[in-house]
């Protein structure tokens, strides 16, 4: 019977759920607005829907959380409708640019095949003849070499006042710019990890046996074209290198399009080598299928055209016909056809930077892809793709990466119009001084007046550069931005940061190991494929001295990252830093300084992963090269990469003590440049393979040891078996320690001291959002909440007698300062043997399911 009604009970409830219920239009109109303000409403919520919304009362609970359950339902669905459309429509217009691209690859198959017959006939015919060397000679470079030259025709000298001449000059760029970015005018070799693809970069491409160096991309953006040529025609928006760019004539064209006269001026990316600039012809026109072109290209006396502005501090170079073609995009959006084609004068730069200024992949990564990151990023952030936490605009914080850098290449270059002039030497030529007094060039945007005394001063810049052998620029780079304790001066930086200040401090002496301090890294922002990273950077110190706790408080650095993906071919790494104060205003002074580490040569193929090198770089700058540790199986590579390290510290001083800021500044630099080449040769493939580098992971005896006294202290503290019991030699340990799902770390035992962090396994490193090298920086008590912190305290006691304690699940923070939730916390004493004389080694954590929160 109970039985038959409980059966009963149940078909009446399923009958009550589907039953179809038929709302009237004032009804659907009620929800939609208590729709749009909660979707997903509360029980009570919607009974008081009911009771507020009379034309609702006929309408069961039950029912209106069905109704919103499907509303939301649809609203998924729409959702994923709209962004599958999207997808195809960017599959179908990269189907149509690779079938573009495949045509034109055809074309200059059929080119090379001809130019190949070609040759061997003329190689023939010269078998069988007899002629003279000169005609050996022109018989060999002709053909392709002839072509890929490109030579231009001498034109006579053409009026600035001659809108015709100056219309066929541009006419002429227009076609070539045209056969280089659609046709086969250029051999283009694919860069390497450039795959085509809908979120992908696009096609990248560089030259091969031109003059000059070149670079070609093309991709999609969902733009309008008109819209992508606004943001590529302000070129210092997304060329870094640029200076400034000046339009000193605009002529209309009959056709409705536009010649515009320019010069621009670069920065040069080093101390070593002058400044570039360009004196072009840009001219601006519609195609008739509805394409938008906008090419460039010098005017020199061979192309003819008005004679540029005369430069002292600046080295002209030639723009090859270059420019951008932009296609609209059936569905919204545009293809994007890049080409950069330049002549930088090679022969003018030391013979050592001459790689830097012939290589096409640092082009390409300079000038071609960094326009095309620019359209795609600020396409994401007008669709609402990209959103940035604290209540920052994209716009403001582009803003700050450029000012930066800007300000950061104005103190490697310290050009003499800017009001920089040189300081004198101590006799020692490796740190270049340069003081800017000009009270005129702090009141711009990179600059504050906040910065000078107001009993005169100005700004002074230390810099130095130097050539580094078989140092990865990636690795170098995120070393120095992890570890910031090997290299910087806690003082110096407190010195730096109180130019924001009313009442600076006294110039403190560069100490060789500075105050100890901790970085925490707040992330800012980043780019869309994360080449980049904007962060700010809280710097805790501590004082052990009276006269240091002025000195021992946070400071705060604005700081952009860059470049630190291994896998980008020709990428410049770079760390620039100001700093800033609590407030942080969108108006807020910088004064850069930074490293910059670019390639000069081609990267090689590496045997073995690169990043294991820097697992165990703390602990190798600690042993030095009287360490006997051993070398890896399957180190040994050929890295053989050659790079250019330039450093540049900035300083406010006042005019009474210029001369202790230079030497401060002068034995500061000279500190970092010794801290950072010590960096390198622990990075050095070449120090690895001579047996006096850091170890992987894996096979370090010293990691080996430590898993098998945290195993066996975990099973003879709790009597259960941390990992599996068939897993018995060290190696099987340490790769399933290191792949364990819960985050498992080791923290030092000492009595007068923070504990610090010595190991963590993958998911430890990944919960605190930091690698083993900065790992050594990170305090127990700085992730854990203040319930943490209590709880551990009043187990403390019990680990040391019982050896193990459970903690209850609480929060803690990552080094981001990101807040991470966990189940709870088994904590055990390590030990270093299992005898009775067995020394306390450690504490070991086990985070047991940790997220972010």
């Amino acid at each position: 019977m109970a039985l038959s009604m409980h059966k009963e009970s149940l078909n009446n409830k399923q009958m009550d759920s589907s039953k179809y219920v038929r709302y009237t239009p004032e009804q659907v109109e009620a929800l939609e607005r208590v729709y749009s303000e909660c979707p997903k409403p509360s029980s009570l919520r919607r009974q008081q829907l009911i009771r507020e919304c009379p034309i609702l009362s006929n309408i069961e609970p039950k029912q209106i959380k069905v109704w919103f359950q499907n509303r939301r339902c649809r609203e998924k669905q729409r959702k994923e409708a709209s962004r599958l459309q999207t997808v195809n429509r960017k599959l179908t217009a990269m189907n149509k640019l690779l079938m573009e691209e495949n045509d034109r690859l055809q074309k200059q198959v059929s080119h090379l095949v001809y130019e190949n017959g070609y040759m061997k006939q003329q190689l023939q015919t010269a078998s069988v003849t007899t002629t003279d060397n000169n005609s050996c000679e022109s018989v060999v470079v002709s053909g392709q070499h002839q072509q890929q030259q490109n030579p231009t025709p001498r034109h006579p000298q053409r009026d600035a006042n001659n809108p015709a001449g100056l219309l066929t000059i541009a006419e002429e760029t227009l076609a070539e710019f045209l056969s280089k970015a659609t046709g086969i005018a250029v051999d283009w070799v694919q860069m390497i990890g450039m795959k085509p693809g809908p979120d992908s970069i696009g096609i990248v491409a560089v030259s091969r046996n031109c003059s000059g160096v070149a670079a070609r991309a093309c991709g999609l953006v969902s733009l309008e074209p008109t819209k992508v040529a606004e943001i590529l025609k302000d070129r210092p928006s997304w060329y870094r290198d640029c200076r400034c760019i000046d339009v000193l004539s605009i002529i209309p064209t009959a056709n409705g399009g536009t010649i515009e006269l320019i010069y621009m001026q670069t920065y040069a990316p080093t101390t070593l080598a002058a400044a570039r600039d360009f004196w072009t012809l840009r001219y601006t026109t519609s195609l008739e299928d509805g394409s938008l072109v906008i090419c460039e290209r010098s005017l020199t006396s061979s192309t003819g055209g008005p004679t540029g502005p005369p430069t002292t501090s600046f080295v002209r170079a030639e723009m090859l016909p270059s420019g951008f073609l932009i296609r609209p995009c059936d569905g919204g959006g545009s293809i994007i056809h890049i080409v950069d084609h330049v002549d930088l004068d090679v022969w003018s730069v030391p013979e050592v930077l001459r790689p830097l200024y012939e290589s096409s992949k640092i082009l390409a990564q300079k000038m071609t892809i960094a326009a095309l990151r620019h359209i795609r990023q600020i396409a994401q952030e007008t669709n609402g793709e990209i959103q940035y936490g604290g209540g920052r605009q994209p716009a403001v914080l582009r803003t700050f990466s450029q000012r930066l850098c800007r300000g950061f290449n104005d103190a490697v270059n310290g050009f003499v119009d800017d009001g920089w002039s040189l300081m004198g030497s101590d006799g020692v030529e490796d740190v270049t001084i340069m003081i800017n007094s000009s009270s005129g060039k702090f009141f711009g945007s990179q600059y504050n007046t906040s910065m000078v005394p107001s009993f005169g001063g100005g700004v002074l810049c230390a810099k130095a550069s130097m050539l580094l052998q078989s140092v990865p620029p990636a690795l170098l780079v995120r070393f120095l931005r992890e570890h910031r304790s090997e290299w910087a001066d806690y003082g110096i930086d407190t010195y730096s940061a109180s130019c924001l200040k009313p009442n600076p401090y006294t110039v403190p002496c560069a100490r060789p190991s500075g105050f100890p301090s901790s970085q925490v890294i707040l992330p800012l922002a980043h780019t869309v494929e994360h080449e980049e990273f904007l962060e700010v950077v809280r710097l805790e110190g501590q004082a052990f001295t009276p006269e240091d706790v002025a000195l021992a408080r946070d400071m705060y650095l604005l700081q952009l990252c860059s470049g630190i993906d291994e896998n980008e071919v020709g990428a410049c790494a770079q760390l620039v830093f100001a700093p800033i104060d609590e407030s942080f205003a969108d108006n807020a002074p910088l004064l850069p300084s930074g490293f910059r580490v670019i390639p000069l040569d081609s990267k090689p193929v590496m045997d073995g992963p690169g990043a294991a090198r820097t697992l165990d770089l703390a602990s190798t700058l600690e042993v030095g090269p009287g360490s006997n540790r051993s070398t890896g199986d399957g180190e040994t590579n050929s890295y053989n990469l050659r790079s250019v390290l330039t450093i540049a510290f900035q300083f406010t001083f006042e005019n009474h003590l210029r001369d202790d800021v230079a030497s401060m500044a002068r034995q500061y630099v000279r500190s970092v440049v010794g801290s950072v080449q010590r960096v390198a040769m622990a990075i050095a493939p070449s120090r690895i393979s001579s047996g006096l580098g850091p170890k992987s992971l894996p096979g370090s005896p010293e990691a080996l040891t430590l898993v098998c006294w945290i195993c066996r202290s975990y099973r003879i503290h709790t009597g259960g078996e941390l990992l599996r019991a068939d897993s018995q030699s060290g190696d099987a340990l340490l790769k399933q320690l290191w792949n364990h799902s819960d985050a498992i770390m080791c923290c030092s035992l000492k009595t007068n001291a923070s504990p610090v962090f010595t190991f963590a396994n993958q998911a430890g490193l990944d919960m605190l959002e930091t690698t083993l090298v900065a790992l050594q920086d990170i305090m127990l008590d700085k992730i854990l909440d203040e319930a943490g912190r209590k709880s551990l305290c009043s187990e403390f006691s019990k680990i040391m007698q019982q050896g193990f304690a459970h903690l209850p699940a609480g929060i803690c923070v990552s080094s981001m300062g990101r807040p991470v939730s966990y189940e709870q916390v088994i904590v055990w004493k390590v030990v270093d043997d299992d005898n009775d004389d067995a020394a306390n080694h450690c504490l070991a954590l086990m985070f047991v399911n940790w997220s972010f929160v």
